[in-house]
C-alpha cells in the first residue's frame, strides 16, 4: 500500500499543475480590471497603469502565471486587493471554523447515517424501515437554508438554547452542523441500506447465522464492515464538497469561514483571494480521493493495490 501511495502522491503533481492552470486562466477571464477597482473609480489612467505595473498585471499571462506559481510555491498567495492583507492571513483566520463545521457536520452525519441505514436493513420492509426512510427522504428534500432559519427560530429565539450564530463557543457549532449534515445524513442512510440489504443476501453471513452467531455480531462484524466501501465512497466525495460548499450555511449563521470569505471575494472581485480558495479546494478535492482509495484496502483486505 505504501508503494501505491506514492505512485499516487506522485501522481497529484501534474494533476495540480492542470488545475492551477485552469484555475489562473479562469480568474483572469473573469470581467473587470483589478487595477481599476484598487485605484477608484476617479482614478487617472496613469494611477491605474502604475497599479498594473505594481500588481504584474502589465506582464504577459504566461510570465504572470510562472510568477504566481513561483510565489505559491513559497507559500506567499499574494496579498488581498480588498483589504491589502496577505491571502495567507486570510485563509489562516477563516479556514478553522470552517473545518470543525465541516469534521462536525460529517462526525454525526455518518454516526446517525450508518445508524438508520443498518436499522432499516436489518428491519426491511417494517416499520423501522419506513421511519428510516421517511427521515432519510425528509433530510434532502429539506432546503438547507429553510433548516436553518427554523433553527434558528426555535432553538436561538424562543428557547435561548445556542448562540444565533458565530463562533464564540462549542454550541454555536450545534445548529450550523445539523444543518450542514442533513443532507449528508441522508445520502449516507439510503447509501448504506441498500448495500447492507446486499451484503446480507451473501453466502458468508447465511453461513455465520447457520454457525449460531448473534445477530448483532453478524450484522457489525459482517455485513456492516463489508457494505461500508459505497458508504466511504460517499462519504469521502460529500466531504470535499462540505469543505467548500459550506457558503450557505456560513451566510445563515454567520460564521466566518472560509465558505463566507469566498462569497465576499467575489462580491468584491477580490481575485487574489478567489484565486487561492479556488485553488485550495481542487488540492483538498484530489487529497481526499487518494485518502478515499486507501481506506478501501484497510476495510476489505482482500483488495490488493498495484
Amino acid at each position: 500500500m505504501g508503494r501505491y501511495a506514492l505512485q499516487r502522491l506522485l501522481g497529484v503533481i501534474p494533476l495540480l499543475f492542470v488545475v492551477s492552470v485552469l484555475v489562473f486562466l479562469f480568474i483572469h477571464l473573469i470581467p473587470g480590471d483589478p487595477a481599476r477597482l484598487i485605484a477608484g473609480k476617479d482614478a487617472t489612467l496613469d494611477e491605474i497603469q502604475g497599479i498594473q505595473r505594481q500588481l504584474g498585471l502589465d506582464q504577459p499571462l504566461w510570465r504572470q502565471y510562472i510568477d504566481y506559481m513561483g510565489n505559491t510555491l513559497r507559500g506567499d498567495l499574494g496579498n488581498s486587493i480588498r483589504s491589502g492583507l496577505p491571502v495567507t492571513d486570510l485563509l489562516g483566520s477563516s479556514i478553522m471554523p470552517t473545518v470543525w463545521l465541516t469534521l462536525l457536520s460529517m462526525a454525526w452525519a455518518l454516526i446517525i447515517g450508518l445508524l438508520i441505514g443498518m436499522v432499516s436493513a436489518v428491519y426491511h420492509n417494517r416499520w423501522p424501515d419506513y421511519v428510516g426512510t421517511l427521515v432519510s427522504i425528509s433530510g434532502m428534500s429539506i432546503p438547507g437554508f429553510w433548516l436553518g432559519l427554523v433553527l434558528i427560530q426555535v432553538f436561538s429565539v424562543e428557547l435561548g438554547w445556542v448562540p444565533t450564530g458565530g463562533v464564540d463557543t462549542w454550541r454555536s457549532y450545534i445548529m450550523p452542523s445539523l444543518t450542514l449534515g442533513a443532507g449528508i445524513m441522508s445520502m449516507i442512510a439510503r447509501y448504506s441500506r441498500s448495500s447492507m440489504l446486499e451484503t446480507m443476501r451473501e453466502d458468508y453471513v447465511r453461513t455465520a447465522r447457520a454457525k449460531g452467531l448473534r445477530e448483532y455480531l453478524v450484522v457489525g462484524r459482517h455485513a456492516l464492515r463489508n457494505s461500508l466501501i459505497q458508504v466511504v465512497t460517499v462519504a469521502g466525495l460529500q466531504f470535499g464538497f462540505l469543505l467548500g460548499g459550506s457558503v450557505m450555511v456560513e451566510t445563515v449563521f454567520s460564521i466566518p469561514g472560509i465558505g463566507r470569505l469566498l462569497v465576499d471575494s467575489i462580491l468584491y472581485r477580490d481575485y487574489t483571494v478567489i484565486q487561492a480558495l479556488l485553488l485550495i479546494f481542487a488540492a483538498q478535492f484530489i487529497l481526499i480521493n487518494l485518502l478515499v482509495d486507501l481506506l478501501y484496502g484497510v476495510l476489505n483486505p482482500k483488495i490488493r493495490y498495484s
